[in-house]
């Protein structure tokens, strides 16, 4: 998430009342997580098992719970509590703001595109040429649809990151200040759900067709010409490469990538990134060959074990 205009270290220090190493007028232009992390970026860091990744990460400010050694050309600020204080910077700069009417009067809508009855489009969002958006689809603020798109009834874009701290006293929500990016020629199918970016953006890409009842969590990119089939769900941040192949209801783990070209068969659990090429079957996934020869050889052993007793 960028900032609209650049700040300064020590501005972001006063807004979250913290201690800060580094130059004062160091210029921060925005926050994200680590794994999208850019130069000029926030990142934050709670535990000691990740300060190493975050501070040698592209980001050249890190938000962090102890004074440590700071990497030359960067900054730290030293909070308490680092989840916290990033919730407060995304409030800050990208805060909620309610509607009051179904269409937003913000909101960019392109020649010949249709919007059904019951449609909700938020904040901001901006949607191409000849487009269809059925009836009962939400479209939250800061989305972008390209051209050519359909959105089938009950879809929702936009809703927030699955993502909690567990604290003693329950569980506190990271909030969601990124957006969702649908490229050009896609199809979303009925009662679909794409969460948007904890910081950056959950994108759909071009041409990409999507059955009813999938789920795509927060930062996930899916790329070109790919099919996912119905009661799919995916986690977040996954990368799923070019003209990869889903079938229905697959489940995939968070922070894995699916090479281009691959097939996944129905009922896979993906439970590690697999490259592209091949197809896929089975939970623990495998490729779907020798988890056939695996499943022979199981009703093999089970008969002949049968035929001795």
């Amino acid at each position: 998430m960028k900032f609209k205009l650049p700040q300064t270290l020590s501005g972001i220090a006063d807004i979250l009342n913290v201690n800060f190493i580094g130059d004062k007028n160091f210029e921060i232009l925005g926050i994200n997580e680590i794994h999208v992390v850019e130069k000029g970026d926030i990142v934050f860091v709670d535990h000691p098992k990740y300060y190493d990744k975050a501070l040698n990460s592209a980001a050249t400010t890190i938000l962090i719970n102890k004074e440590v050694d700071c990497p030359e050309g960067k900054s730290l600020l030293i909070s308490d509590d680092p989840f916290r204080d990033f919730n407060k910077l995304t409030i800050h700069f990208n805060p909620f703001i309610a509607s009051i009417v179904s269409i937003s009067d913000s909101a960019i809508i392109g020649k010949n595109t249709i919007i059904q009855p019951n449609v909700f489009i938020g904040n901001d969002v901006k949607i191409g040429r000849n487009c269809i958006i059925h009836p009962n689809v939400s479209i939250y603020d800061n989305a972008v649809i390209g051209d050519n798109v359909t959105i089938h009834a009950n879809t929702v874009l936009g809703a927030d990151a699955f993502y909690y701290k567990n604290r003693p006293t329950g569980y506190d929500k990271l909030i969601s200040g990124g957006r969702v990016v649908i490229e050009d020629n896609v199809d979303i199918g009925a009662s679909c759900t794409i969460d948007k970016g904890v910081s950056g953006s959950t994108t759909i890409g071009k041409g990409t067709k999507i059955d009813n009842q999938v789920h795509v969590g927060h930062d996930t990119i899916i790329g070109k010409k790919c099919l996912i089939a119905s009661q799919t769900g995916i986690a977040g941040c996954v990368i799923i490469e070019d003209e990869v192949t889903i079938w229905g209801q697959v489940g995939t783990n968070s922070g894995i990538t699916i090479g281009k070209g691959a097939v996944i068969l129905g009922q896979t659990g993906v439970t590690k990134s697999v490259v592209g090429g091949k197809s896929y079957f089975g939970t623990p996934i495998s490729e779907s060959r020798e988890k056939l020869k695996e499943l022979a050889e199981i009703k093999r052993f089970l008969k002949e074990r049968k035929n001795t007793e």
